[in-house]
């Protein structure tokens, strides 16, 4: 009963709310700087195993870019919160941004693995034809390759994508209300530990089972789209 008396079904309604926004916004972010990453790296990989003359800027860039996915796969998710909220955000009150920011350059370390190994499952044929037509190698990673990466790479987007939901989770470390810090509230009020933390699992637990369904939805309409 604790689970519902007193509206408190609103109070996880809108933790989940904050759960999904977070989950939403972190996952573009990561997108985001993991497509930078993956593109710098595989272009100094290119160039290496071709023996081409690589610029001083893209090996510094390569440099910057292993450094950054080797500290954050290295090191906890939530020292990372940590130190974001209490160390390079200490005076922030925007609690939401800064936990979307943590995320999001979480996700992006692994992201970035993913597209990138996503990019070397293509033939290297394809890029060689596309720069003997004339094209940049910008334009045919953008026209050639990324759109096939993408469907090779779905399958484990889309476990970033629960996985990060789930982390959303330790955003309450930086004191941050979503899902698990209302349960948490709720059980300090009531001195009822079962129905609130039973209640927030079977809420993460339905919602990541939804996930998976739309993305398988979305996996075979886009086999369906290849046999075409």
């Amino acid at each position: 009963m604790s689970f519902v008396v007193n509206d408190r079904w609103k109070l996880y309604l809108k933790g989940l709310g904050k759960s999904l926004l977070l989950t939403v916004g972190a996952l573009a972010l990561g997108i985001v700087i993991g497509v930078v990453i993956s593109i710098v790296r595989t272009a100094h990989d290119q160039k290496r195993s071709g023996e081409d003359k690589i610029s001083a800027g893209l090996s510094v860039g390569n440099a910057i870019c292993q450094l950054y996915t080797t500290i954050i796969r290295g090191t906890p998710m939530m020292v990372q919160l940590m130190i974001m909220g209490f160390v390079v955000f200490a005076s922030s009150r925007n609690m939401q941004g800064v936990a979307i920011l943590a995320l999001g350059i979480n996700s992006g370390a692994y992201v970035s693995e993913i597209i990138r190994s996503g990019i070397m499952s293509i033939d290297p044929g394809q890029m060689e034809a596309g720069r003997s037509l004339g094209m940049g190698y910008g334009t045919v990673m953008k026209e050639v390759i990324l759109p096939q990466a993408i469907k090779n790479i779905l399958p484990a987007l889309g476990n970033e994508l629960i996985t990060l939901f789930k982390d959303t989770s330790l955003v309450s470390v930086i004191g941050m209300t979503e899902l698990t810090k209302v349960a948490r509230d709720i059980q300090a009020r009531t001195y009822l530990p079962m129905m609130p933390y039973l209640g927030i699992a079977l809420m993460y637990l339905v919602v990541v089972i939804i996930m998976t369904w739309l993305l398988g939805k979305l996996e075979r309409r886009m086999r369906r789209s290849d046999r075409r």
